[in-house]
């Protein structure tokens, strides 16, 4: 890549985490007393995908409580249609974290409002983590909740004032970034079970569903599975995939494709405009080559030109 590549990373280096965060959002904090079940609905009734964790014992923010947690619950519990899932019904959040992420080990990585975005850029990257809480050191208040989506989109507003790179006029398949080996994708008449069990084992948070002959017809989410809390239908885990996504409302993110030819610059603009977290990257016969996400981009565009490769450190 040309010395021009560095214009993100200095861009990301110049503005703080604060400059990120929009005047007006919504925040949502769990105390670690609330009901497991309770805490979800919440989350499907205010429209987000995580909440902050407060224990109120230690005064102190203790973790998040994502989707993830919601899965790995479902995946571990369930038995079949006819069984309650218990400890969805009835475990409070602090129970789960004890049982399941060994509590006492388990620490909240966050961020200040003054560190660049490119500190933000590295922690949630090098973490393989999806949200980064941004907390005021004075109050000790959660502020906001950084993505790679909010990052990318601020990357993509006011990166539109610096000069473009030429190496965004390369192709994907020039430049080889995003996940081409051994992608995880599920078939469509698997059970939503089953596409539960590949998040756990592979810990990815979409997988492209795919038809008899291979080819990609839609992408299912980790964000669809929250679904099932909002229907109240995680008791029955063994309908298909298929059928759950045709019973998903119109406005939830489908697939989103592109193209080995396609530019970088193309990629980001259409990952960016539709707000999604990833492409499926499709031949022309529509089979899956691989996946390009969030991740992927914000690692070639802020950290690949420090020479920090913390997709795989």
């Amino acid at each position: 890549m040309d010395l021009e590549t560095h214009v993100y990373m200095n861009f990301m280096k110049n503005h703080c985490c604060y400059d990120a965060i929009p005047t007006s959002s919504k925040l949502v904090i769990f105390d670690t007393t609330l009901q497991v079940k309770k805490a979800f609905f919440a989350l499907v009734a205010n429209g987000l995908r995580a909440s902050p964790l407060w224990d109120s014992k230690r005064q102190r923010f203790v973790g998040m409580l994502t989707i993830t947690d919601f899965i790995n619950i479902l995946h571990r519990y369930y038995k079949s249609p006819m069984v309650q899932i218990y400890e969805l019904e009835e475990h409070k959040i602090e129970t789960w974290r004890e049982v399941y992420l060994h509590y006492s080990l388990s620490s909240l990585v966050s961020i200040t409002p003054s560190c660049s975005l490119f500190d933000a850029v590295y922690s949630l990257i090098k973490n393989k983590i999806h949200r980064l809480p941004v907390i005021d050191p004075d109050s000790g208040n959660v502020l906001y909740i950084l993505t790679h989506k909010r990052i990318l989109k601020f990357l993509h507003i006011f990166g539109s004032l610096i000069p473009k790179p030429r190496f965004l006029q390369k192709t994907i398949n020039d430049l080889g970034i995003g996940t081409f080996q051994n992608v995880a994708t599920v078939q469509e008449n698997a059970t939503v079970y089953e596409a539960l069990s590949i998040f756990v084992e592979r810990r990815v948070s979409a997988l492209p569903v795919v038809n008899e002959e291979g080819r990609v017809v839609g992408l299912y989410s980790r964000f669809d599975v929250i679904n099932l809390a909002a229907q109240k239908s995680y008791n029955n885990l063994d309908i298909p995939v298929k059928e759950v996504l045709q019973r998903r409302p119109h406005f939830m993110e489908g697939v989103l494709k592109c193209y080995p030819h396609e530019t970088m610059e193309v990629i980001i603009d259409r990952i960016a405009e539709a707000e999604v977290h990833r492409l499926v990257l499709v031949d022309e016969s529509g089979f899956v080559k691989g996946i390009i996400s969030l991740s992927d981009l914000l690692q070639a565009l802020v950290l690949t030109p420090a020479g920090i490769d913390a997709l795989f450190s």
